[in-house]
């Protein structure tokens, strides 16, 4: 073999600064992702050049072949794309950093975006895991030689002629030895899986092609079918369930972005914090880190986002702060907003079913972020307690505006039977009861005897029992809607629940005191605790014996003090020590304790049977009251077991 030429590699240090900047090539790993892509490059110049009405002969369905010796300690690249003359290896290759796709974009620049990259950098990265590069090249121009090219590594270079026989190039990689891992058939497919699993060309590896190729985000939204989502989805996310919906990305002004983003169905331990979206650049994965991109609510979203516009020779902050990623963010935003509008609009049911999980995002989207607020706010979905009947004419329905005007629909799920309704349409439906306010429970199973009471007497209590709810949604609603007020069903009694009875006439004229004032000091001594206020009230009901005897009762301040508290410390909130025991005046039981304290009489030093019944009495009641609200830790529990099993031995005597 005539060696043609010796010489030296020309650096150009203003052209790979910027690559050294970025770090390019800080995982040995990508030298694989980078021969790929100027592979497929290659392949896809041949074919532009042949419409171009360049080149020789037929141009074959493009193909990239890898190869490995363990004998030699090799690995080959291998395709049949465009190939190099011997003044385009020296001009491309021995001059590092100068961009041939820069010119041949400018040739054919109608098609330049097709192109992956600029050839002659990414080949420089097999330097890191070999100590001998050769390429072997024939180029597709009539009457053109074969050329092979060799570099230890050193800015020394030699080349001579080359016996290749068809078009392409191949390069070969006499792998250092300490980098003999890239000689494993499972370490070159996991990589190919990993960066290079939807390059549109084939690459074949042990007689068989190891790369998905379809990347469906490249694709027209309208040649797609459902199956076609959930099969990119259930590929990419292997053992999970399937999505709820997803957002088709496509676009090429002001800038070129594709993609596709999945709706997962969450998880109570998700970390909104940790990204699960995919970059990819001309279909050539680049990171699992797209939180510079992402809006920060839309961080949970799976999928994929593939763009030539957003920079990655720069840093995170500045990435963060570069006017191009800013309206790629602010694009997202509002094709996620324009696909719930969609559905919420044209498939309701679907809409509903999917709420209980992409309700999250549409919160916490509109706590973080004003014009997705804006957006979203009508679409904005609560359970409510108000159940629609087919004789009901003022069912709980929702507006949908369309071309022949306002459309109402009930937002009844059909799989559930849970009614679901907007703040709007809450508080138009309530303005005579309500009076501007929205009444809420935040947990059914300790607020469960309060929202009763509430729906007993016509009231209507929306359900605000997501994570993202009592912290941070129901202060927001407070910060927008600063002329309703927001009360927790067991923060007060409102006063369409109580009645105004004759407890307060005065029953013992020694002491000048009602009889509600009589119960209340029978508690209080009872109890022996300061930091529980006694409140007495009566209750109306149909039927006294259904509602409770006593409820506790949180003042919404207080607790929502607490509950910040905990938060900030990162603890579970305990239950709070100061609260109220609001006592059902109304309930027989406790007119029955009242009759019994009444009757006793303390003789001598003791106390009577009757009084201690009536103390023991009141203690239980206060128990029930706590249990109906979960307060007990394990040691109350106890405590409350035996105070129970007490209370039934007296009265078996």
């Amino acid at each position: 073999m005539a060696v043609l030429e010796k010489g030296n590699i020309t650096i150009h240090t203003e052209n790979i600064f910027p690559i050294i900047k970025k770090s390019l090539y800080t995982d040995h790993e990508i030298f694989l992702r980078e021969l790929i892509s100027n592979a497929v490059d290659a392949i896809a110049k041949r074919k532009m050049a042949s419409l171009a009405g360049e080149g020789s002969g037929e141009v074959p369905e493009g193909k990239i072949t890898i190869t490995v010796d363990k004998d030699k300690k090799t690995l080959s690249v291998s395709d049949n794309g465009i190939g190099m003359t011997a003044d385009e290896v020296k001009k491309y290759i021995n001059q590092v950093a100068f961009s041939s796709a820069e010119e041949f974009i400018q040739k054919y620049e109608k098609s330049g975006q097709d192109l992956i990259g600029h050839f002659g950098l990414g080949f420089y990265s097999a330097f890191m895991v070999a100590k001998l590069v050769e390429i072997d090249t024939l180029s597709c121009q009539e009457g053109a030689s074969g050329i092979h090219w060799s570099c230890d590594g050193s800015p020394g270079f030699e080349l001579s002629d080359s016996e290749r026989p068809e078009v392409g190039t191949t390069i070969t990689l006499t792998l250092l030895e300490e980098e003999k891992e890239y000689l494993e058939s499972a370490r070159i497919k996991n990589l190919v899986k990993t960066y290079s699993d939807f390059m549109p060309v084939a690459i074949e590896f042990e007689n068989s092609v190891i790369n998905k190729q379809r990347a469906l985000w490249k694709e027209s939204p309208q040649n797609l079918t459902k199956e076609d989502y959930l099969e990119l989805y259930r590929y990419l996310y292997p053992f999970q369930e399937d999505p709820l919906l997803w957002v088709h990305l496509n676009t090429d002004y002001p800038f070129l972005l594709n993609g596709i983003l999945y709706f997962p169905k969450l998880k109570p331990d998700v970390d909104v914090n940790k990204g699960q979206i995919k970059l990819f650049c001309n279909q050539v994965f680049v990171s699992d880190h797209c939180e510079e991109v992402i809006p920060e609510f839309l961080m949970p979203l799976r999928g994929m986002i593939d763009s030539t516009d957003i920079p990655l020779n720069v840093s995170r902050s500045a990435l963060t702060n570069h006017r191009t990623v800013r309206r790629i963010s602010d694009y997202i935003t509002k094709k996620v907003a324009d696909r719930l509008k969609s559905l919420y609009n044209e498939e309701r049911k679907e809409y509903i079913r999917c709420w209980e999980d992409v309700g999250t995002f549409v919160k916490f989207g509109a706590l973080k972020d004003e014009k997705f607020k804006k957006q979203v706010e009508d679409l904005i979905l609560y359970r409510t307690t108000y159940q629609s009947t087919p004789s009901t004419q003022d069912t709980p329905k929702v507006q949908v505006e369309s071309k022949e005007g306002d459309v109402w629909e009930d937002v009844k799920t059909e799989d559930n039977g849970k009614p679901y309704t907007s703040l709007k349409e809450y508080l138009d439906r309530n303005k005579e009861s309500h009076e501007n306010r929205v009444f809420y429970c935040t947990n059914q199973d300790t607020q469960g005897t309060y929202v009763q009471l509430y729906q007993n007497q016509g009231l209507e209590v929306l359900f605000m029992d997501s994570f993202i709810d009592t912290n941070y949604f129901i202060p927001f609603l407070e910060r927008e809607y600063k002329d309703i007020k927001f009360s927790r069903v067991d923060s007060e009694l409102d006063k369409t629940l109580v009645e105004e009875d004759k407890a307060g006439e005065i029953v013992d004229p020694n002491t000048n005191k009602s009889r509600n004032q009589e119960i209340k000091e029978l508690f209080e001594k009872a109890l022996n605790k300061p930091k529980v206020n006694i409140r007495t009230q009566a209750i109306k009901s149909e039927d006294s014996q259904a509602t409770p005897p006593a409820m506790v009762l949180l003042p919404e301040a207080m607790r929502r003090m607490q509950e910040m508290t905990a938060m900030i410390q990162q603890q579970t909130m305990a239950f709070p020590e100061e609260h109220i025991l609001a006592i059902n005046t109304a309930h027989p039981l406790i007119e029955n304790i009242y009759q019994m304290s009444k009757g006793s009489i303390i003789q001598g030093s003791g106390e009577s049977p009757a009084a201690a019944l009536a103390k023991s009495a009141c203690q239980h009641v206060y128990d029930l009251a706590l249990v109906a609200q979960r307060a007990f830790d394990a040691e109350g529990m106890k405590g409350f077991v035996q105070r129970s099993n007490q209370l039934l031995t007296q009265l078996t005597k």
